[in-house]
């Protein structure tokens, strides 16, 4: 199998694991505040990343030098934005929007891929993109208020998980992907836990009443070993093998994903106009998945510039 649909299905999975973990991740935050839970789910992840590339990866440890640790730091201070800037956002406007502003990113991201590489995209990228986009609207907006601060927050979370999109694809392809999971992963939790500390009422996250609560305690768990642990390093490890945009499509899935496991599991109710724009995000990330020969622009692409699927 080629190693560019290992890679993709693998980052489906990855979408699988973050909308799936949607529903126990929203339970528990009512109980321990956003910026902690973060805090303490990072920490974990990084403490049984750091543990597995000491005794079995040590390998990757003679590749730490200052730019691989400056990569872990750039793509963690991203990433955080990304979380922290959500967090913050929701505080002002709806859930629906900020669902739907987040998933923007689909959009950002190959418009930064333009910009930043002179990276023409193809029509079936084009195609997906515009498709998944009208999906997430129909998805994720119930409501149509003005725009408020909160709104413009959600934005930079966008941009936060844009570019952290657009670097993972860069410093995957330079650095091992262990070390580097464990250096960004471990930014997020210090960045957060400085955040908390700040913004939230820390000692609830050194409360054994609240952490060992079912509720936080499973969370906790499960976000840290499979939605974090092992979503960042199926991600730096594989994005190398395929493009921006081709991840930003199929992390468009996430809110389908969350979307179905609420439904199943939370008794959610999901409308036709959701159900609809689930499918026409799927169908976004299966046009982006076709062949560059089979849909090509009218127009040919100006000689010698590289066009990203």
């Amino acid at each position: 199998m080629k190693p560019s649909i290992v890679a993709d299905i693998s980052l489906l999975l990855v979408a699988l694991i973050w909308g799936s973990t949607f529903v126990i991740v929203q339970n528990a935050i009512s109980f321990l505040e956003p910026l902690s839970f973060n805090g303490v789910r990072f920490a974990l992840a990084a403490i049984l990343l750091g543990l597995w590339l000491l005794f079995f990866e040590r390998r990757q440890l003679k590749a730490l030098n200052g730019k691989l640790i400056s990569a872990g730091i750039i793509l963690g201070v991203f990433l955080f934005i990304g979380y922290a800037f959500q967090t913050l956002g929701l505080l002002y406007t709806t859930s629906s929007k900020a669902g739907f502003i987040t998933g923007l990113s689909v959009v950002m991201v190959p418009l930064l891929t333009i910009v930043l590489y002179k990276k023409p995209l193809g029509l079936n990228a084009c195609l997906g993109i515009a498709g998944a986009t009208a999906g997430l609207y129909l998805l994720t907006i119930t409501d149509i208020t003005s725009l408020n601060i909160g709104d413009g927050f959600v934005l930079i979370c966008a941009f936060g998980f844009a570019f952290h999109i657009l670097f993972t694809g860069k410093y995957a392809r330079e650095f091992p992907s262990l070390a580097l999971t464990v250096i960004q992963i471990a930014v997020v939790s210090v960045l957060s836990g400085i955040s908390a500390f700040i913004f939230e009422d820390w000692r609830r996250a050194f409360n054994p009443a609240v952490v060992l609560s079912t509720e936080v305690l499973s969370a906790l768990l499960v976000t840290a070993v499979f939605a974090t642990g092992a979503a960042f390093l199926i991600q730096t490890n594989f994005q190398k093998y395929t493009t921006p945009t081709r991840v930003a499509l199929i992390f468009a899935m996430e809110p389908v994903f969350a979307a179905i496991t609420g439904y199943f599991w939370a008794g959610d109710r999901l409308s036709y106009s959701a159900a609809a724009g689930c499918l026409l995000i799927f169908a976004g990330m299966i046009v982006a998945e076709l062949p560059r020969n089979l849909l090509k622009w009218p127009v040919s692409v100006k000689k010698g510039a590289d066009t990203e699927a």
